[in-house]
């Protein structure tokens, strides 16, 4: 059987078809390709010219601010310093950290936030905040001291941790002398503004201009050079020279704050110390003070009540702990200011100093039917002359002599005086007085005024009319600042004293400046008086006024030299609660006491004394120094001058390291001198009795039996002492006492 052969062209033709079809799914699969590489580089190329030309404005300001650093440099604070140039305020280097809460990596966040509340003892949750903010920089702390910046340093080089955390150079505002003078000199806040006193009034001098850098950082905060960066230099603060004297400051405060604690003064007391000649302020204090590198904690005297108040009162309280009292406060100035109604009375040739029977007084003075008291209203001063009526502090007297005057004249002196002004003294915070209308002054009044009461004045405004007084007649503006210096260039500004009028002749000045000479010498101030010192002076006791709810203001007005005044002392302590609430009894001595420091101070001559009578001569000694002596010879040495030996330890063949009192004291026969050697150095203390009203002799045996010495001024009884009673010396201390012939009350 025959078989056919099958034919192969059907098969090479479905191979062809096959290749064909291959081919065509290629070329399309290409096609498609093409297209969407095509459509992608159309997309890039149109997402690219989005970014360039619709959002690179916002991309470059976003990036600007990821690498931009914007620091702020600090301007330091011009330094404030006293007449001799002791630094009273400086700005001390610390340093301020801030964050850039966008560069800080967020792997980073948390470990920043618990370093930063763990070295600043901050609240982590708050740190946590702040490092997750939108904002560009966040301050973390200020005024940071050194070793905190240190541990933040090594905890930054230990995690490698540092992108996005800043630290810049800062100032912070420190005070050397911490309470001295603080009601004047103020403080800053924690941006180091002005907040009080000086530092508030000199603020736009004192704090200078800050600078500012911007740079461009990479991530590792290297610097990537940029034609936007900026440098602005900051412009240091000029520093300001005062009139102050700060170791007549400290005399000052010294005895104010004594004479308040022993006078039991619910309201404090201010002093003010004044030039007359240029008006130059040599101490202003007002206590209780304050420590101006911690103003925000109540002091002492507002510490015992400080839980008991609220945030209100709180924060009113540290208001008045602030006030500088000198200027900010009024007061009635009581018989202080019968200085300027006979002044007026002088000048106007209404009365002379010694004109006889010139004024009567029977212990009181009717007015418009009210009977107005003469301070010592159980006995009268009867006839007097005006030299009398200052020195006896008279209100009848002064009340015919300020009806003599009448109301329109006196309110013309008033306003030449200034009182009725501002003096424009250089702090901040002063106010102005009060007076009636003149329309408004009756004869009650017009008598209450004439020895000063009912109407209230500054202290500055005060003592700048009485420095007047003795400095013939011109009045001063007071100064408180008298250079400005710049600290780059070293330019100086001086501020010259100014004389503001001619208020009295020098004839009438000279007349009452011998009139308040008589009642130091002779009068109600003898408890004033400076030994080897004349002093010029008047007493003040302002009655409490019952409509006012006021209290007793007791005061003193001291002028020394007389024959060249060279300082003028006004003290006022306000509401004293102790033995006494008048003025010549227990301001006059404070005044003393300043002024027996502050005129050798100075360099015034004093007249000698000693031998005159009514000075006790006690024979002194000097305290030889035995220091390096072992404590055998030094104890033979000591017995041989005269002195008791006290020895510390047994060991008499060690060396002598310290003796008190010091090599060089003058100590009267008899006084102990403590021994210290080494190993042997612990100190006993005693406490200071209250030797008030003590004769010499008692005074020194109440002494002796502490193991403490004396040194004594005047003769008769203890009118003042210094270290004040209950104060905690150690054992051979010496207590300076002022001894007066009689101890009397005195307005």
């Amino acid at each position: 059987m025959n078989k056919k052969k099958k034919s192969n062209i059907p098969i090479k033709s479905s191979a062809k078809r096959k290749n064909k079809n291959e081919k065509a799914v290629k070329s399309k699969s290409l096609f498609i390709s093409m297209v969407i590489c095509l459509l992608l580089l159309l997309a890039l190329l149109f997402r690219i010219f989005f970014l360039q030309f619709v959002q690179g404005a916002e991309l470059k300001e976003a990036a600007n601010r990821q690498q931009t650093t914007n620091r702020i440099i600090s301007a330091k604070r011009g330094n404030i310093y006293d007449s001799t140039g002791k630094l009273l305020a400086a700005s001390t280097p610390v340093d301020t950290v801030s964050i850039n809460p966008s560069r800080i990596e967020e792997e980073n966040k948390e470990k920043v936030a618990k370093a930063f509340s763990t070295i600043f003892a901050l609240d982590y949750n708050e740190m946590l905040e702040a490092v997750n903010s939108d904002s560009s920089v966040r301050t973390i702390a200020k005024k940071v001291e050194q070793d905190k910046i240190e541990e933040l340093k090594n905890w930054m080089e230990t995690t490698e941790i540092s992108s996005g955390i800043n630290i810049d150079e800062d100032v912070k505002r420190s005070y050397p002398y911490g309470n001295l003078a603080s009601n004047l000199i103020g403080f800053c806040d924690t941006d180091n503004n002005g907040q009080e006193g000086i530092e508030l009034k000199w603020n736009d001098i004192l704090s200078g201009t800050a600078g500012k850098m911007v740079s461009i950082e990479d991530a590792r905060r290297s610097l990537i050079p940029d034609s936007n960066e900026n440098y602005i230099p900051a412009e240091n603060g000029n520093n300001i020279i005062l009139t102050i004297d700060a170791n007549i400051q400290s005399i000052a405060e010294k005895y104010l704050k004594q004479a308040c604690i022993e006078n039991s003064c619910q309201n404090g007391g201010t002093v003010v110390i004044m030039r007359p000649s240029n008006g130059d302020i040599l101490a202003m204090a007002t206590y209780p003070d304050y420590d101006l590198n911690s103003p925000r904690e109540p002091n002492s005297t507002l510490a015992t009540t400080w839980d008991t108040l609220n945030d209100t009162d709180k924060l009113n309280a540290l208001y008045k702990m602030w006030r500088n009292r000198v200027v900010s406060d009024t007061y009635e100035p009581g018989s202080t200011f019968k200085i300027i109604t006979a002044a007026v009375g002088l000048e106007e040739n209404i009365v002379d100093t010694d004109t006889a029977n010139d004024f009567s007084c029977i212990g009181h003075e009717i007015v418009n039917g009210i009977t107005i008291n003469c301070w010592k209203y159980e006995t009268t001063h009867g006839s007097q002359t005006l030299r009398q009526a200052l020195m006896n502090s008279c209100n009848p007297a002064l009340m015919q002599l300020g009806k003599r005057i009448g109301a329109s004249t006196l309110y013309q002196y008033y306003e030449a005086f200034g009182l009725f002004n501002k003096t424009g003294i250089a702090t901040s915070g002063e106010a102005n007085s009060y007076f009636w209308d003149l329309e408004d002054v009756g004869n009650v009044e017009l008598a209450t005024m004439s020895f000063g009461q009912r109407f209230r004045i500054t202290p500055i405004q005060l003592i700048t009319a009485i420095s007047s007084v003795a400095n013939d007649g011109v009045l001063v503006q007071p100064r408180l600042v008298k250079e400005i210096q710049n600290p780059d260039t070293g330019a100086t500004i001086t501020i010259d004293p100014s004389n503001v009028r001619q208020v009295l002749s020098k004839e009438t000045a000279n007349k009452l400046m011998d009139m308040l000479e008589s009642v130091v010498e002779e009068g109600g101030g003898h408890n004033g008086q400076v030994q080897g010192y004349s002093v010029a002076g008047k007493t003040g006791t302002a009655e409490p006024d019952e409509n006012e709810g006021s209290y007793w203001v007791a005061s003193f007005a001291g002028i020394s030299p007389v024959e060249n005044p060279e300082v003028v002392v006004l003290l006022a302590l306000h509401d004293p609660r102790g033995a006494s609430h008048q003025g010549g009894t227990i301001a006059a001595p404070v005044v003393s006491q300043i002024l027996s420091e502050v005129l050798p101070y100075l360099g015034i001559p004093s007249d000698d004394l000693s031998s005159e009578e009514g000075v006790t001569t006690v024979q002194t000694t000097t305290l030889p120094d035995v220091r390096n002596k072992t404590v055998a010879e030094a104890k033979k040495i000591i017995e041989n001058a005269g002195f008791t030996c006290i020895i510390s330890g047994e060991d008499t063949t060690l060396l002598v390291t310290d003796q008190v009192p010091k090599p060089g004291t003058a100590l009267i026969n008899g006084a102990s001198v403590n021994l210290y050697s080494t190993g042997n150095e612990a100190r006993v203390s005693q406490e200071v009795p209250d030797l008030k009203g003590m004769s010499y002799a008692k005074a020194r045996n109440a002494l002796k039996a502490k193991n403490l010495n004396i040194h004594i001024t005047g003769t008769g009884y203890v009118l003042s002492q210094d270290p004040m009673a209950g104060t905690l010396v150690e054992e051979g201390t010496v207590v300076n006492v002022t001894l007066k012939k009689e101890i009397q009350q005195a307005q």
